[in-house]
């Protein structure tokens, strides 16, 4: 990829020296000149990089269909015999081994020992249209710095255009954000509405058993299993309530502790090493989940059910007794560890936002810190910090490692901790993992959560933002 931009880049820095120093010796010359002769330079950059770079793009999109063109044209019988996926695998395979790599099928004869030779066949196509591509890219560069030079005057608003350049830019990344977000709810609810269509939404959101299933027989006419998601529901609920009783208070006191009563020193260390939880892969966090903290939690409760074990609650013995690694209070808990940089961080940023003349004013009444904290700063920050638990809480709602390895998958409409229990994002992953044909109700469902759940996110997002926008009104 490097060669690739190689020419075009020498091309670039050629013209931008060029065409700074072909202004320089115009000016010299004693014509003044509109702009800098860097921003004459960064013009005739643009005008030498954005042809060479559309080339590019075009020809990443144009070359793969047209080396498959040209490699099939030239096949042996036996293998332009074959069906289109063998014939790609073996066009594959015939190019690993000429890279000096296994193949990845074993392939009968006579396909073993044409192998070589379409290898280096497969090998030469590739090289050559990769090399054109690499020519086309060096020859509109160099038509763009040829432009570029001709175009130079002293007069030219070469800054305006090169701001003009930048907006565009700009612009183009914004709408690409734009549009990927479109594009992702246009997939969602219309993946969505096929799923509704076999599946009443009333069941889907109202039901309580959840088994999707693939119909395997022509009788088998609409949705097959149990599409009831409110067992999901309940367990995203379950695990991000856990979870907000973890973060939310911890977090909260560390980030009063940091803005009113640590010093200098010990803030500067104590919120950097805090916020490296926020860094932690949640994979790390599962692991931890899995291997500590579910096996001392299972430890516990079994010695808690073994000493209740033939007293009068023999009955809660005996189910404590039972209790496996698995479980929502193991994940809420892990999870809830994972969000404390996040609501500390945010709260402690909106509590050092409350004015000083709050505090100062409390102070002068003769309040003590502690009463100027509980009666002045948290009254003050309140919506801001209401608007970070409920991000958090957008943060525990979309999580999925930690659930998937500290509290299993079973759809459970419970609300008890110590079950194991599972979320909306987990069986998204679960329905969409291998092969699977998007035409089953069983696929599409996935679909039907994440559009439900993002609608839930949305939702949380945009009262938090009410929320702080109150705040920043307020206090501004």
């Amino acid at each position: 990829m490097t060669l690739l931009f190689l020419p075009t880049l020498i091309v670039a820095a050629v013209a931008v020296w060029l065409g700074a120093r072909l202004l320089a010796r115009r000016r010299q010359q004693g014509v003044r000149a509109h702009s800098r002769p860097g921003q004459f330079g960064t013009l005739a950059l643009i005008w030498t990089v954005v042809p060479a770079v559309a080339v590019l793009i075009a020809s990443a999109v144009v070359t793969p269909a047209l080396e498959q063109g040209l490699i099939a044209s030239g096949a042996p019988e036996a293998v332009a015999e074959l069906e289109p996926l063998r014939r790609n695998a073996f066009f594959a395979d015939a190019r690993a081994v000429a890279d000096g790599q296994p193949a990845a099928r074993i392939w009968e004869p006579p396909y073993a020992e044409l192998m070589p030779a379409e290898g280096a066949r497969v090998a030469r196509i590739a090289g050559r249209l990769d090399l054109a591509g690499v020519a086309l890219a060096a020859l509109a560069a160099l038509a763009g710095a040829l432009f570029a030079f001709s175009r130079i005057r002293p007069e030219m608003r070469a800054r305006n255009r090169v701001e003009a350049w930048i907006v565009g830019l700009l612009f183009a990344c914004s709408a690409v954000a734009v549009l990927t977000t479109l594009g992702i709810i246009a997939s969602l609810v219309f993946d969505s509405l096929r799923f509704f269509a076999s599946v009443p939404i009333t069941e889907f959101l109202f039901g309580t058993q959840w088994s999707p299933q693939t119909a395997i027989r022509a009788d088998q006419v609409g949705s097959s299993g149990a599409f009831g998601a409110l067992p999901l529901f309940a367990g995203t609920f379950l695990i991000m309530l856990i979870a907000m009783t973890v973060a939310a208070p911890v977090g909260l006191f560390a980030a009063i502790y940091l803005s009113e009563y640590a010093g200098p020193v010990f803030r500067a260390t104590v919120k950097p090493v805090l916020e490296v939880l926020a860094g932690v892969p949640t994979v790390v966090y599962g692991f931890f989940a899995a291997l500590t903290v579910g096996p001392a939690f299972r430890e516990f409760f079994n010695g808690v059910g073994a000493s209740l074990a033939g007293g009068p609650l023999d009955g809660l013995g005996q189910y404590l007794m039972l209790v496996q690694n698995q479980m929502a209070l193991v994940a809420g808990a892990v999870m809830g560890i994972m969000l404390i940089p996040f609501v500390s961080s945010l709260s402690d940023d909106i509590i050092n936002a409350v004015p000083q003349s709050l505090r100062d004013g409390s102070y002068a009444m003769g309040a003590t810190k502690s009463e100027t904290v509980t009666r002045v700063l948290l009254p003050a920050a309140l919506p801001g910090v209401a608007g970070a638990m409920l991000l958090a809480m957008s943060r525990a709602i979309g999580e999925t490692m930690i659930v998937t390895m500290a509290a299993g998958l079973a759809a459970r409409l419970t609300l008890n901790p110590l079950d194991t229990v599972t979320t909306v994002t987990v069986q998204i992953v679960t329905l969409l993992t291998g092969d699977q044909e998007f035409d089953s109700p069983k696929t599409l469902a996935a679909f039907g959560l994440g559009l439900t759940l993002f609608l839930v996110t949305l939702a949380l997002n945009v009262i938090a933002q009410r929320i702080v926008h109150t705040y920043r009104q307020q206090y501004d």
